[in-house]
């Protein structure tokens, strides 16, 4: 996929839909080579009820990557103080640089909104990631997803 033709724009609700698939799909395969079946399908399930995702959409700035077919093969989400919420790209799309380019853009807006620190919340997989975007770990913790109680590190970066 040429990363120039990825297109991000700012997510709406009508993308809900098309986000809890991306979510649960990429949860359920990606993830599970650091979680276990159980964990993973209690992670996935956090969005069984629509209302969570559209409730963060009123606390967080959402925006999509799209192929240039128009299809969501990423999305991530920062509010104005700097937290990221969600990083997710497609199952399908895993390792050819959406991750950075959406990264990339929820810094720049940070930036734009005069935040000093991003902070998140990372899931095993996505730790090195995160690390290779000058993130730091802060603590590791045991965070509940829907039921269960799963590993992962509170991170964050200096911007200023």
């Amino acid at each position: 996929m040429n990363l120039e033709k990825n297109k991000i724009r700012q997510a709406t609700l009508y993308d809900i839909p098309k986000l809890k698939k991306l979510y649960q799909d990429t949860i359920l395969t990606v993830n599970r080579k650091d979680y276990t079946v159980e964990e993973v399908e209690d992670w996935a399930s956090c969005v069984d009820d629509t209302k969570h995702l559209v409730e963060h959409f009123e606390e967080q700035h959402y925006v999509v990557a799209e192929d240039e077919s128009g299809v969501i093969v990423g999305f991530a989400s920062v509010n104005d103080t700097g937290y990221i919420h969600t990083l997710f790209v497609h199952k399908d799309y895993q390792h050819q640089g959406i991750a950075t380019s959406l990264y990339k853009f929820i810094e720049t807006y940070a930036k734009a909104r005069g935040v000093e620190i991003l902070t998140s919340e990372v899931s095993i997989t996505a730790k090195p990631f995160f690390e290779k975007q000058g993130f730091q770990v802060d603590e590791e913790q045991k965070r509940k997803a829907n039921q269960l109680y799963l590993t992962n590190f509170k991170m964050s970066k200096t911007l200023f």
